[in-house]
């Protein structure tokens, strides 16, 4: 099976599916990340965006991820981009890997990037004669996805699981991938956090019955 996971920004693949990837990748499925932007000076400096690669290919090592595609569009500011910039630049990714399996992020995230993410993504999946991606779900963003409820304006913004994930034997893998991200992770109690993540793979494995999970949802399935 090849899994592609979509992450508006770098870490963003480890919050939402860390514990999953690690799963999919011991059971000898090739998993991709595309990540969809990148830092940019003045804003960062050139240390910060050097660093930046090291840690996405030093997480995506630990996860076992098979390549990591750069799209380089600019970070938090992808409302100044053309949608269909977008969109060719993720087609093309989606062309070379030729999932079956996409992960993207949620709708109702509050940063703006992965609500853009999101539109993009159904536009490249939407379905077509031939078309590999037969699923598409998406991932919760710890700080994004909690927060984003201030943003929602109806019911489908609203991050509802429906399909889990037990990553009790891959939580750990998680954790030391997001450790990758120095430049990212904050002290408990802030969300995205170790413990924060901890907690959340915790708070969803008890809602499945397991001991730690990550949480998604449908948004397309295909069966034949």
């Amino acid at each position: 099976m090849k899994v592609l996971i979509i992450a508006p920004h770098p870490d963003d693949e480890v919050l939402g599916c860390g514990g999953s990837i690690k799963k999919w990748t011991k059971e000898g499925n090739e998993v991709y990340l595309c990540v969809v932007t990148k830092a940019y000076a003045p804003d960062w400096t050139e240390e910060y965006i050097e660093n930046k690669k090291k840690e996405v290919d030093k997480s995506a090592k630990v996860l076992g991820i098979q390549k990591v595609f750069f799209l380089n569009l600019p970070t938090v500011k992808l409302d100044t981009i053309g949608q269909k910039e977008i969109n060719d630049a993720m087609t093309r990714c989606v062309e070379q890997v030729k999932p079956e399996v996409l992960y993207i992020p949620h709708r109702g995230d509050l940063n703006k990037d992965h609500r853009i993410v999101f539109e993009s993504a159904l536009v490249v999946s939407r379905t077509k004669p031939n078309s590999s991606i037969k699923k598409v779900l998406s991932y919760e963003t710890l700080s994004e996805t909690e927060w984003g409820v201030q943003t929602i304006k109806k019911m489908a913004d609203v991050f509802l699981p429906n399909m889990y994930i037990d990553i009790s034997d891959t939580v750990k893998d998680k954790l030391e991938a997001m450790k990758c991200y120095k430049s990212e992770l904050k002290e408990f109690p802030h969300p995205r956090s170790l413990k924060g993540i901890t907690v959340l793979s915790e708070k969803r494995g008890m809602e499945a019955g397991l001991k730690n999970a990550e949480a998604f949802m449908v948004v397309k399935e295909i069966i034949q």
